[in-house]
């Protein structure tokens, strides 16, 4: 929404998330955590293109949208399990 009421010269994909820089296994292993989940990781060869490592640069939001994220990761993916839970049960 807040795109929307940007100069018209500002166009294009904005990255949105954390700033932390964390590992897909940490990410996956952070939301087995966070569920209390007994589950495991099932590792699977990675295609050519893969990147092990996610870092969004959010320099874009924050300059031409004055965005900043204001949740951490760790809350977020709380907020998103519960809300899962809740919409599955």
């Amino acid at each position: 929404v807040r795109t929307m009421n940007t100069p018209d010269d500002f166009t294009g994909p904005v990255n949105l998330g954390t700033t932390h820089e964390i590992t897909i296994r940490e990410l996956a292993e952070e939301i087995l955590r966070l569920m209390g989940s007994k589950n495991t990781i099932d590792f699977r060869p990675s295609p050519p293109d893969y990147r092990p490592r996610r870092c969004p640069d959010i320099t874009l939001a924050r300059d031409k949208l004055g965005w900043e994220p204001k949740v951490s990761l760790e809350d977020g993916l709380k907020e998103t399990i519960g809300y899962f839970r809740k919409a599955l049960a």
